[in-house]
């Protein structure tokens, strides 16, 4: 039997040490009403309905579990349907209420990350910030739960990576020998060099720079570093927490006195999570991640700034408003979100224009070229200048969008992509109202996404739960698949053609991104040594560039600095064959019907229809009821198969995605391995002239060809991978809905009333719907009649 665990979290069998075991327990009712203290009384009654359908629906599935096991507790073997069956009971069971939804809040230095989340969780100064320098120094992840007390959890690096880092940073720090003194002032101002510098006098003291590896790892650090490497906070109240944690996560200046143990160990931290108890502002199942701009020397950190990008399902781009209309700062951080939106789980971006309460009144006024009405206030101007901004702002980014997402991309279709906000307003409302400053706005952005993911997933469950109450009511059901359409010439033929169709379609799929590719690798090679120039060039305008040039190599061609940005030399050397292939590989993934075939999804789609009418006809010709068990469990089960593959295509799509730019960086890692080897002496013109000499000839023995071939290999493996599942998955579900006959079934546990309840409610899933509806539209119509609030009276 082949197994299904890619789609259902399950196999078949063999049954293992967990099969008799406890589902979870469920959550009690008073934890839960405290999900739904951060909705409004008309969110919350929707998110109740659901919630108790859900609730309800894992009280079945759990009883109806109970009682297959105990009907097969005693017995020697199990066959292989109600090992199926049990296994498939227990996933739904045990299947979390709903995956986190991460919002990824993504800015430069000082843009307003912090003081964005402090506003919205309503705890002023909660996470420390600090005007314009750089404040938080790791990632901050901040979710609400049941807990009693505020809680923070800081992971540490492990001591291998650790290890890993101080081996690069002693590197870093290996001064050439027989430098005049002015190569000696500008090696000492490097920035690797001033930030490796500050790092390890964090943890091991003032004088450690000029010590070598072996001589630190005999060192003993000055901070306590607990062997679990994770260090817990608990409080009673949120500004007790937040003093506790300020040492953690605010990044220490050069040039302070080493301050407290805490702060000692701040190099070694890569990620805080904070849980706030039942907050009344952000749902549970929310998680608010500031996110800093560059990422992190430490490979750790790196790949923990990456996935984490990655794994947002939204990403607010946070820029001040004095830097939002342009600066390359921005323009990278743009770029690296809309790259989140190709490569991970991102369907929805908007930009946060914050610090809104700046303006200049006179100066705004001598520019003003919009409208005759005169402005009479402060107020009024700011408000105008933030329609404008949003007007403009959204205009651009959506033009940004259009070039690299297909059209038809969840982002595009909202009307709102820019909101511009203001935290210190928001506290001090002197200006603007709180409405005005737009963080309630901004919540409701959040509800808005909860509370559509709830309803999907809730919808998605009671419909799989009811397809297997189905099958367990054709195991006793007189209708069956006559052998003949199952092993002979009828449904596995008809199976295996439509298998072969959907192989057929998925690589003309495929086919749309070749000739981008090979467009894209022509302007590759015509244009890889002048991006190389360009990336090497800022060493003309910085004299101490060779160590941070040093650490670029020692990195693989990467390195995140916290002053000049991050630089991606295999990234920004294939970025000519990206910008051919974005649109079309956008478009391969999306989800919506294209009408020239280039969309996947719509193809499994195709598959799924085909499958399900087939079954329908089998069984009218066969006599089946129209309301057939068995024909209403095999279509439920498509479905429940086929749509798991959404998942398991995405978590492909980031490999697919970055396999040009990796084939790249393994391809010049020998370049990079020599380069980084150079000291003395001019020693960053001879690192230039190892890449240099290394990258025209890795182009000239095919490089980009490579990397082109490697891509299309990751997409002939995907291919195979999706029909390998489908053979596999349908030909479990097709053999359990064969006879009886074959040692399949045995007679089971009576559990009518479970499947009576259970087709209740999955009746009662069109109705939840249409209530929410109908309050929505109440709610959306009071808050029309409603008169609109004026600003403060205050000047």
């Amino acid at each position: 039997m082949a197994e299904t665990e890619d789609f259902v979290g399950q196999e078949p069998h063999p049954v293992d040490d967990d099969f008799f075991k406890e589902p979870m327990k469920k959550r009690r009712r008073s934890d839960r009403d405290q999900r739904f203290r951060a909705f409004p009384s008309v969110e919350q009654s929707a998110l109740k309905e659901y919630e108790k359908l859900e609730s309800r629906t894992r009280r079945v599935l759990s009883n109806t579990y109970q009682k297959l096991i105990q009907s097969v507790f005693l017995d020697d073997s199990i066959p292989n349907g109600v090992k199926y069956l049990i296994n498939r009971l227990l996933a739904l069971i045990e299947k979390p209420s709903l995956d986190p939804i991460y919002i990824g809040l993504f800015g430069s230095t000082g843009a307003g990350k912090s003081s964005l989340i402090n506003a919205i969780i309503q705890q002023a100064m909660f996470l420390p910030v600090s005007g314009e320098s750089i404040c938080t120094s790791c990632i901050v992840q901040v979710s609400s739960g049941c807990c009693e007390q505020y809680e923070a959890k800081i992971h540490l690096l492990s001591d291998q990576e650790w290890k890993q880092e101080l081996k690069n940073l002693t590197k870093l720090l290996h001064r050439p020998e027989q430098l005049g003194r002015e190569e000696d002032d500008a090696w000492a101002r490097d920035d690797a060099v001033e930030e490796a510098t500050w790092k390890l006098q964090m943890v091991y003291g003032n004088g450690v720079e000029r010590k070598s590896y072996e001589e630190l790892l005999r060192a003993k650090p000055k901070g306590k570093i607990p062997t679990s490497r994770v260090i817990t906070l608990k409080a009673e109240e949120a500004g007790e927490l937040s003093l506790k944690l300020d040492p953690y996560i605010r990044t220490q200046r050069r040039g302070w006195d080493e301050g407290s143990a805490e702060t000692q160990i701040w190099p070694l931290i890569k990620l805080v999570e904070v849980t706030l108890p039942k907050s009344e502002l952000i749902p549970e199942g929310v998680v608010l991640v500031d996110i800093p701009g560059t990422g992190d020397f430490n490979s750790k950190r790196d790949e923990m700034w990456r996935k984490t990008i990655d794994k947002c399902s939204v990403i607010w781009l946070i820029s001040d408003i004095e830097r939002v209309s342009g600066g390359r700062a921005h323009e990278d951080l743009l770029n690296e979100s809309i790259r989140a939106c190709q490569r991970g789980f991102c369907r929805d971006m908007a930009l946060v224009v914050t610090k809104t309460e700046k303006l200049h009144l006179p100066e705004y006024l001598r520019e003003r070229k919009v409208g005759s009405q005169a402005i009479q206030s402060q107020r009024e101007a700011v408000l105008e200048r933030n329609e404008m901004i949003k007007l403009q702002r959204n205009k651009v980014l959506k033009e940004r969008l259009k070039r690299k997402l297909p059209a038809d991309s969840r982002v595009l279709e909202d009307s709102e992509l820019v909101y511009t906000v203001s935290a210190q307003e928001y506290w001090q409302q002197a200006l603007l109202t709180e409405e005005e400053t737009e963080i309630p706005k901004l919540r409701e952005y959040i509800r808005r996404r909860l509370l559509d993911k709830k309803r999907r997933m809730v919808t998605k469950y009671v419909t799989e739960a009811f397809g297997l109450f189905l099958l367990t009511d054709s195991f006793s059901c007189t209708d069956n698949l006559p052998n003949e359409y199952l092993h002979v010439s009828g449904l596995r033929r008809f199976v295996e053609e439509k298998i072969q169709l959907l192989e057929k379609a998925i690589d003309q799929c495929f086919a749309h991104i070749v000739q981008p590719l090979q467009e894209g690798v022509r302007n590759a090679r015509s244009s890889y040594q002048q991006i190389l120039g360009a990336c090497l060039v800022r060493s003309r305008r910085n004299q101490g560039f060779h160590q941070t040039l040093k650490a670029v190599c020692l990195k693989n061609g990467i390195y995140a600095s916290r002053t000049l940005g991050r630089i991606d030399l295999n990234e920004a050397i294939t970025q000519p064959i990206y910008e051919q292939i974005d649109p079309v590989f956008g478009g391969i993934f999306r989800s919506g019907k294209p009408s020239d075939g280039s969309a996947l999804m719509p193809h499994i789609d195709a598959f799924k229809y085909s499958l399900q009418e087939k079954m329908t006809e089998i069984g009218i010709r066969n006599g089946w009821k129209y309301d057939s068990y068995k024909k209403s469990f095999l279509i439920q089960e498509i479905s429940a198969i086929l749509g798991g593959l959404e998942g398991h295509i995405l978590r492909k799509k980031r490999r697919i995605y970055e396999s040009l730019s990796t084939s790249v960086q393994n391809d010049l890692k020998p370049c990079y391995e020599e380069a980084a080897q150079i000291t003395g002496k001019t020693a960053c013109e001879r690192m230039k002239d190892v890449l240099r000499r290394g990258l025209d000839q890795q182009v000239a023995e095919g490089m980009f060809e490579r990397a082109q071939e490697r891509m299309q290999h990751q997409f002939h493996q995907l291919k195979n991978g999706i029909t390998e599942k489908v053979k596999g998955s349908v030909t479990t579900m097709l053999t359990l809905a064969s006879s009886q006959g074959d040692g399949l079934y045995k007679e089971l546990a009576d559990v009518k009333s479970e499947y009576k309840e259970m087709e209740k409610l999955h009746r009662s899933l069109r109705e939840v719907a249409e209530n929410a509806l109908l309050r929505r539209g109440m709610q959306d119509f009071l808050l029309r009649m409603s008169p609109s609030k004026s600003g403060p009276p205050k000047t």
